[in-house]
């Protein structure tokens, strides 16, 4: 029998070759989802600017909630008393013990936003002066790629924390080894007198992981060795929550697409054997031997291709994270690690697929008797078994059930919740296929193609209902990957576009100031504030942060957004106190927090910034907000002295004259109409948008080419019966004809379910995040995917269909396969 099936594999190409590119690919992007895992899991980014000092001890990078599990990055920069520079550096076994400062520095004018430093920082690169010498009060050190033209004792323009100042160019400085992003170098006396991090250097016999375990570290403060110092320099590295879920979502899909792909795919190539293997039975073959033989060539195909999809999946996966790096996804600074357990994790999960698809597959085509065989590669069987109903209708009620659950969800809950109904309807549609087939292929249906199309109408769909099983394996995908490209692409903008005017909505402003220079100065607050027209001015902070005391459990690894204001431009209702007192240390929380809490007007908070500082507050209005969107605000001032730029982001304002704002002094400022308010907020949401679009582009991909090989193996299959059709009197062009009236019809028939299955994930969840069942995003989407399938469909369809038709009636009757 194994020799009989390796033999086998010359007559059924087309129908292995499309089983080889399903597990290939499937395989591939599952090693691809488990060196994601891997790298979120171990979080390895080597330093490159503090790459020097072998201990950076600098404040904890991820925020743990006290009484909850899981932990999320801190937004802000998060830094360390300056006296303990002084204590370290006094502790047996360290050499010394040098402090570390970033700020926003610009080299004016074309350059991208930078960072500023202490020149004393240098030697934690170590940099290394090419020309001039260290700088003094008013003196800068630039970076060699910075330098350009210029030389020592030149005077260039820098924008330090949004104001533009003349320093003397004291020096120019290369580093040793590779830093991307180049520094600019200040005296001590020009830098701001605070410390974000300490490089600690260990004395000569004394070990950095040792030394390290040593320090005496106030609480909040770690020490960091190795690739763990990455997490000091770079942000974003500090917790391996995001890109877990994002590895373990990619991964989900890929595999529920994968087995239901493959199994549609085994499927249809062993009910097109029904004859041949009936022909083995009856000549004597036992039900073990067809099961071992059917098992053998699948196997022995699948596990090539299981091979070559390992092989590929290193490419795959430097592919995938190189796109998330890129866009922003992950720091760029991170590294992709994918040592030997993904690619055995892909391997084993990717072969108990396929075991359980064949072994399912194989075990009917051995059992069944040859006369049935025989009588069902004549007129093939369109009803389901019991079991196989009851599972389906099972995957039924979930999405309708999901998709309900969702309307009664939070915004922040509702896509975790009413996601997976994409993928529950789509298995509902593959396990239900021939039914569903069966079940739209209506009286009127019928006898539209039969007015349209005359005779070939009329074979259409005679053939649609008898071959009900075979178009299934067709429909799978078409309906899996419409479920996919429009149940994610519609969910983000719902979701984006609700976000964005929860946000707007509630801050009133005809007129938005900007920087790209690390933030708006207080002069230019000042200097438009006293503009004629202006009637309303205020600072816009933006970060997160937890509420501690009274402990808010809604919050805990999801911060709390909190808003900095100084000026009247929250539109809010007020329910009791005013915000005319949000000034020093004070808050306004939402109605439902206070409610949650039992605190009101008069008391007090501890809240966590996004820097772990823990602030004590005096509650002195409650206010309403979107619902599931609500802000904390508290003064500008508070808020920003705890960011990482030290600056508001943008000012607020409605002025009658905006033309008379003069920006002319304050380089990187931009002025525009409210729609820089939302262009700002939106941008942090295209993050998460991203990964929703990459993951559905990906699974669209697979799906699509999975659907060009079913249309491929289940035409080529039929040279027999177009050869009979043309013994018959029919020509080329009407057996063409009919072939695509039905591909036509199964494609009209998937995009319609999967509009179905991605409506229980789109509509819920636009109740959920806006209010009302409308869902938000273009209409061109759906248009074009519609051409999409369509531009899939037909050219296959004309091409498999010349090739089924190739060979002469008689021959194609006469031929061994098909």
């Amino acid at each position: 029998m194994i020799r009989l099936a390796l033999s086998s594999l010359r007559f059924r190409t087309a129908a292995f070759l499309a089983i080889f590119v399903a597990v290939l690919l499937g395989s591939a992007l599952m090693s691809a989802a488990g060196g994601l895992l891997e790298t979120g899991l171990r979080l390895n980014a080597s330093p490159q600017r503090l790459a020097d000092a072998p201990i950076i001890v600098t404040g904890r990078p991820a925020y743990h909630p006290p009484n909850g599990s899981g932990s999320v990055a801190y937004p802000e920069r998060h830094g360390v008393d300056p006296a303990l520079v002084a204590k370290l550096a006094g502790t047996p076994g360290v050499a010394k013990a040098i402090p570390d400062v970033s700020f926003p520095a610009v080299v004016a004018p074309g350059h991208d936003p930078l960072a500023g430093h202490s020149w004393a920082s240098a030697e934690l690169t170590p940099y290394k002066l090419t020309a001039g010498t260290a700088p003094a009060a008013g003196q800068v050190v630039l970076d060699n790629r910075l330098a350009g033209s210029a030389k020592p004792g030149d005077k260039v323009n820098v924008i330090v924390s949004g104001v533009q100042r003349e320093f003397v160019l004291a020096g120019i400085a290369s580093p040793q080894h590779k830093v991307d992003v180049p520094s600019v170098f200040f005296a001590p006396a020009d830098t701001p007198q605070r410390v974000d991090a300490i490089g600690v250097f260990p004395a000569p016999g004394t070990t950095a992981a040792d030394l390290a375990k040593r320090l005496d570290l106030p609480e909040g403060v770690s020490a960091l060795v190795g690739d763990d110092r990455g997490a000091a320099e770079f942000a974003g590295i500090a917790t391996s929550l995001p890109l877990i879920i994002l590895s373990g979502v990619f991964g989900g899909i890929v595999a529920v697409v994968m087995a239901l792909v493959v199994s549609a795919t085994i499927g249809l190539s062993v009910r097109q054997r029904r004859r041949e293997l009936a022909l083995l039975r009856a000549s004597g073959a036992t039900p073990g031997q067809v099961h071992k033989m059917v098992v053998a060539e699948t196997m022995l195909v699948s596990l090539i291709a299981l091979a070559g999809g390992l092989l590929l999946g290193r490419t795959t996966g430097d592919w995938i994270f190189g796109l998330l790096s890129g866009n922003g996804v992950v720091p760029s600074e991170l590294r992709f690690d994918q040592g030997p357990l993904p690619f055995a994790g892909a391997a084993l999960l990717t072969f108990v697929i396929l075991r359980l698809t064949v072994g399912f597959a194989a075990g009917r085509a051995a059992r069944i008797r040859p006369i049935q065989a025989l009588t069902e590669a004549a007129v093939p069987p369109v009803a389901i078994g019991r079991i196989r109903l009851i599972i389906g209708a099972v995957f039924a009620a979930a999405t309708v059930a999901v998709g309900i659950s969702t309307i009664f969800m939070s915004p922040t809950n509702a896509a975790a919740i009413g996601g997976p109904a994409v993928l529950t309807g789509s298995i509902a549609v593959a396990v239900l296929g021939p039914l569903v087939i069966r079940t739209m292929l209506t009286t009127r249906i019928t006898a539209f193609l039969e007015r349209r199309a005359g005779t070939n109408g009329v074979l259409a769909a005679i053939n649609l209902r008898i071959r009900a099983v075979q178009f299934a394996a067709i429909l799978v995908p078409i309906t899996l990957a419409t479920a996919i490209a429009l149940g994610n692409i519609y969910t983000q903008t719902t979701q984006q576009k609700a976000a964005v005017e929860a946000y707007t909505d509630n801050l009133v402003a005809n007129t938005v100031i900007t920087s790209d220079t690390g933030g708006i100065p207080q002069g230019l607050f000042d200097q438009v504030r006293s503009t004629p027209g202006v009637t309303a001015a205020s600072e816009l902070v933006r970060s997160k942060g937890w509420i501690e005391e009274p402990y808010d459990t809604t919050h805990t690894s999801d911060p709390w957004p909190l808003l900095g204001l100084n000026g009247p431009v929250y539109k809010g209702k007020v329910h009791a106190g005013s915000l005319d007192q949000l000034t020093g240390d004070t808050v306004a929380v939402p109605a439902a927090a206070a409610k949650d809490l039992k605190v009101g007007v008069g008391d007090q908070l501890g809240v966590r910034l996004g820097d772990d500082a823990l602030v004590k507050v005096k509650i002195v209005a409650i206010v309403d907000g979107t619902s599931g969107y609500e802000s904390i605000l508290l003064p500008s001032a508070l808020l920003a002295a705890h960011t990482t730029t030290g600056l508001p982001s943008q000012l607020l304002l409605t002025t009658s004259e905006p033309k008379a704002i003069q920006l002319g002094k304050w380089p990187g400022t931009t002025i525009g109409d409210r729609d820089l308010l939302s262009a700002g907020y939106d941008a942090g949401l295209g993050v998460d948008a991203w990964i929703g679009y990459l993951l559905a582009a990906i699974a669209i991909a697979y799906t699509a080419i999975a659907s060009i090989n079913t249309i491929a193996v289940a035409v080529l299959d039929r040279r027999r019966e177009f050869g009979l059709q043309r013994l018959t009197g029919s020509t080329r062009k009407q057996v063409a004809k009919m072939l695509y009236l039905e591909n036509l019809v199964i494609a009209a028939f998937g995009l319609v379910l999967g509009l179905v299955a991605a409506a229980f994930s789109i509509f819920p969840i636009a109740i959920a995040t806006r209010g009302w069942p409308i869902p938000s995003g273009p209409i061109w989407v759906l248009l074009g995917w519609i051409v999409l399938v369509l531009l899939l469909v037909l050219p296959v369809t004309g091409i498999t269909g010349r090739i089924a038709m190739r060979a002469k009636p008689m021959d194609a009757v006469n031929s061994p396969a098909g």
